[in-house]
């Protein structure tokens, strides 16, 4: 990847600091306020569906917050709820409130939100439509009625960003696993949001996919000033780069803090189906076979403790 472009007309943010360095302020982009929701029936005579069981949460400007739990916690309709995709598209019931960047969404449109919030999906395919790439890119901004100088401008700094100038005229048909979700990531970002939602974006990469989006979203956070609300499993991801982590268990928040402090809790986290870094398994494995108290997520810090012990 190389480095990333500026662009005078977006402000840039100094490079983000790691989680054990971020200094909390009370600048809310995302306020959840006892929300619940319910999917409609599956059946015409069934109940809805329970997804979410009273949400209390805060995500400042500027944070990065990963959102961990086994399949059917409630990730993605949270990830849904922050565009308002739930409820105005799915139906069903809702409790309680999502305020973002300031606006309720109960009140704003969809189309209103997706200029604010860009929501990138696990599948990639799901979000790619067009013939080519600079094509895929340029769609949200022709919906936003932009002049066609300023939308080239800005299908040229997205793909820059994301790494595939080069593939402007490719079908993205012809493209990889990874370099699809990193186009879908360019697309969002040429509606230049404030908060980007991503739900499990590297679930169906092969490895190396994977690293290609986690070190596109890495530079990203370096240069943009954004507010990244993220589903994953991967641990170790969460663990270098994440400020907070929620824990969601059967549509409630049953952890939520530092990945420092909660990946280290390695028989609790595996309870709630959340796969902890293999470091941190060690550290628990050393910690029951030698009475030792390590505590390291990362493998900087396990090689650090271990050469202390050692010496």
């Amino acid at each position: 990847m190389v480095a990333l472009p500026s662009d005078p007309s977006v402000p840039l943010a100094p490079s983000a600091p790691s989680h054990s360095l971020w200094i909390p302020s009370l600048n809310f982009d995302i306020v959840f306020e006892d929300l619940h929701y319910s999917y409609p029936p599956l059946t015409p005579d069934g109940e809805p569906v329970r997804a979410l069981r009273g949400i209390d949460l805060r995500v400042e400007q500027g944070e990065f917050l990963a959102l961990m739990g086994r399949i059917g916690a409630g990730k993605t309709t949270l990830c849904l709820a922050l565009n308002g995709l739930v409820p105005h598209a799915t139906g069903g019931v809702i409790h309680g409130d999502v305020i973002v960047l300031n606006r309720n969404t109960k009140t704003q449109t969809v189309a209103d939100l997706a200029a604010r919030v860009g929501l990138v999906f696990q599948n990639p395919e799901e979000q790619l439509f067009h013939m080519r790439v600079e094509d895929e890119v340029a769609f949200g901004p022709e919906n936003l009625g932009l002049p066609r100088e300023e939308i080239a401008r800005r299908v040229t700094w997205a793909l820059r960003a994301v790494g595939l100038e080069d593939f402007r005229h490719r079908s993205p048909l012809h493209l990889s696993g990874g370099e699809k979700q990193r186009l879908a990531i360019a697309a969002v970002l040429a509606m230049r949001p404030r908060i980007l939602v991503l739900d499990e974006p590297t679930a169906s990469l092969d490895p190396r996919g994977a690293a290609e989006v986690f070190a596109t979203l890495r530079e990203l956070r370096q240069t943009m000033p954004l507010t990244v609300v993220m589903a994953t499993q991967n641990s170790e991801w969460v663990a270098e780069q994440a400020d907070r982590l929620a824990v969601l268990d059967r549509g409630r928040i049953a952890l939520i803090g530092s990945p420092d402090e909660l990946l280290s809790q390695v028989e609790r986290l595996q309870a709630l189906g959340v796969r902890v870094p293999q470091v941190a398994e060690a550290a628990a494995q050393l910690n029951a076979r030698l009475g030792a108290s390590f505590r390291f997520t990362r493998l900087d810090d396990a090689q650090r403790a271990l050469a202390d012990a050692l010496s």
